[in-house]
């Protein structure tokens, strides 16, 4: 939501082609003074226009930036996105590129020749035209200025105030009329420094067919005017510092400030209202009816039915011939594409080629699961490094990612064949929440990042020998922490994996992982060790050995933007220690126990001396995977606290 103001209007001074040589005098910007570029001013409008019997859009911007340094040159090269639909194009017209450099304190430009603009097919239904202004050097000053014509009124341009370099002055202007209803999404947390509506009335040349019946053509028309109210929104942003991506981050595009548009209706006089947002169930449909997606789930792919027979035969239940089905195209198919919301292949040729983008292979898997009988449908979710989905709003760009659900006895089961997961596992990269069932009912489904654990249990034997300590380490992992293990034993290997254990566990044998090939269920590694003190007289010993944080994740002083964790954290770790021959405990760490937030989380470090030796335990909980800004301050201090806890030594002596 948004409160406009009708308040006195702040103007940029910046024009195109007006440089002097005092805007080359400043090198560092205190809003940055890391960075590599700055943009001086970003300016934009989209405004309704006319051709013909149709609506279209006009979207201008302006950008002028200072290159700072050698890695700022990427600065200088631009991209524009068009969208096509059959014979419909957007257009980019009056684009022009000037470079400016200050030579012996004169200003020297250099134009962009129409050489160096490219246009490349991004694919059926996008074009880029791509350019690189010249001459760019450490202090060079460029400016470029282009219109993109539109005659798609739905695609009404969406606006980032943030990106890769600190902005000085950033704004944007759209003048809706009032027969064009927009759904307005914002979000950030930079403030803004003007927002403002204001309302007049503007008149439109159009043809116009007095005898058509709505949505025909009589083929009379006439030329006429409309005039309408139009209301111009704006918005400025002044000093827009760089969002830097730090750890435990979804996207930055969930977080930058940003301002998109929905074309939700149409209502032009003495003509029903046109509802142009769709419903859920709607957008289910027409996904379901696309070449390149569900319309192929309803041919006959007879060309499945020999491998199908052969996967269920003999099975005893539905569950058998979903698990048999979704093993054999877990470990015959090789997934190209992990970022794919469409089929750019046939389901005949991705069977046959065995492999495929995300949506290709899981789609497979669902037509080889309805082929044996079965109820399965696909599922649409977008993935953290995409971006969240607005439960609201239908709208199919936002997607990514496609998996499968088989509904069984017992309830839907998901599956996701393109990655080495256990039936009824998904990738920890589908924990962003909002999912749609594409089923008649479009029904939602959420995978959220609180309902995945990030588990952790190790317990540690330690007796005493002739030679020192001998220990047992025995270790069990949550399902997606073995995956990790798996991919990258899978990667490196057994023995580089266990020798990078050998510094923390010296001496390490009998090293094993059980349960490695059976990708339905956790591992548990076990290995001994053994730590020989020699003839020291004092013994220094970690009690975490080598399971303790080595440093804080959260490293900035502050952040703009939200903690997303990829699952909720669950730590515990238990070591029971005899005293080595011939010594004994001088000093051990103190006990504690600390709470998150009070009921959000807590830290344990309880240790104490037995008769024979020390036993200690560790436990770290934190109850949810998603915090506000305002909460950094406390969670890091959280970590910081354990980091500096778990770092503490027990102290033995030897006896006199």
């Amino acid at each position: 939501m948004f409160t406009l103001s009708a308040v006195a209007q702040e103007k940029n001074k910046t024009r195109f082609g007006k440089i002097s040589p005092e805007d080359f005098q400043q090198t560092r910007y205190e809003l940055d003074t890391g960075a590599h570029a700055v943009v001086l001013a970003d300016i934009g409008s989209s405004d309704f226009g006319t051709e013909g019997d149709h609506f279209t859009l006009l979207y201008k911007r302006f950008r002028r930036v200072k290159i700072l340094d050698k890695t700022g040159y990427d600065a200088a090269n631009e991209a524009i996105y068009l969208y096509r639909d059959g014979g419909d194009e957007e257009k980019v017209i009056s684009l022009k590129a000037v470079c400016y450099n200050l030579v012996n304190g004169q200003v020297v430009e250099t134009k962009m020749d129409s050489k160096d603009i490219f246009t490349e097919e991004a694919d059926k239904q996008h074009l880029v035209k791509k350019f690189t202004l010249p001459a760019v050097k450490e202090g060079s000053i460029i400016e470029y200025s282009y219109t993109v014509t539109s005659p798609f009124i739905f695609n009404l341009q969406p606006w980032a105030f943030q990106g890769e370099y600190p902005v000085l002055w950033s704004e944007y202007a759209v003048g809706i009329p009032e027969m064009f209803e927009y759904v307005f999404t914002a979000q950030g947390y930079q403030k803004f420094e003007t927002k403002t509506r204001e309302d007049a009335i503007k008149s439109f040349p159009i043809h116009y067919d007095p005898k058509g019946v709505y949505g025909t053509s009589s083929g009379q028309t006439e030329h006429i005017t409309v005039s309408a109210n139009v209301s111009t929104f704006r918005w400025v942003a002044k000093d827009v510092p760089v969002l830097k991506e730090e750890g435990f981050t979804t996207s930055l595009s969930n977080h930058i400030t940003k301002i998109e548009f929905q074309l939700a209706a149409k209502k032009f006089p003495d003509n029903p209202v046109e509802k142009i947002m769709g419903t859920w169930q709607q957008l289910a449909k027409d996904m379901m009816k696309s070449e390149d997606y569900g319309l192929p789930l309803e041919n006959y792919n007879n060309f499945l039915g020999d491998i199908v027979s052969q996967l269920t035969a003999g099975a005893a239940t539905d569950e058998e011939k979903a698990r048999n089905i979704y093993a054999y195209v877990r470990n015959n198919y090789t997934c190209t594409d992990y970022d794919a919301l469409l089929m750019h292949k046939t389901l005949k040729s991705v069977f046959t080629g065995r492999n495929g983008n995300i949506a290709e292979i899981n789609l497979l898997l669902v037509a080889m699961l309805r082929k044996a009988g079965l109820t399965a449908y696909p599922v649409i979710l977008s993935t953290r490094r995409n971006g969240y989905t607005n439960p609201q709003y239908p709208l199919i760009n936002k997607f990514n990612y496609t998996i499968a659900d088989v509904e069984l006895s017992d309830g839907p089961h998901y599956l996701d064949a393109a990655h080495a997961l256990g039936f009824g596992k998904l990738h920890a990269s589908c924990y962003n929440g909002h999912a749609r069932i594409l089923d008649t009912a479009a029904r939602a489904v959420r995978f959220d990042a609180d309902s995945l654990p990030d588990q952790k249990t190790t317990s540690i034997f330690m007796v005493a020998d002739k030679d020192g300590l001998k220990g047992t380490l025995q270790q069990w992992l949550s399902y997606n922490n073995s995956y990790n293990l798996r991919g990258l034993i899978h990667d490196k290997g057994k023995e580089a994996y266990f020798n990078s254990l050998a510094k923390a566990y010296p001496k390490l044998s009998a090293a094993e992982i059980t349960d490695l090939d059976s990708l339905d269920v956790p591992v548990t590694i076990k290995y001994d060790f053994s730590l020989n003190p020699g003839d020291e007289d004092m013994l220094y010993i970690n009690p975490m050995m080598g399971e303790a944080m080595q440093s804080n994740p959260f490293k900035s002083q502050q952040r703009f933007y939200p903690v997303e964790m990829p699952a909720k954290v669950a730590y515990d770790y238990v070591l029971n220690m005899e005293t080595p021959a011939g010594y004994e405990v001088e000093e051990l760490p103190k006990s504690t126990v600390v709470n998150f937030n009070e009921t959000e989380g807590v830290f344990q470090y309880v240790i104490e001396k037995t008769d024979k030796g020390i036993q200690f335990r560790s436990r770290i909980r934190l109850n949810k995977t998603y915090f506000l800004p305002d909460e950094y301050e406390s969670l890091r201090s959280f970590y910081d606290m354990i980091v500096k806890k778990q770092g503490e030594q027990i102290v033995l002596k030897k006896k006199k």
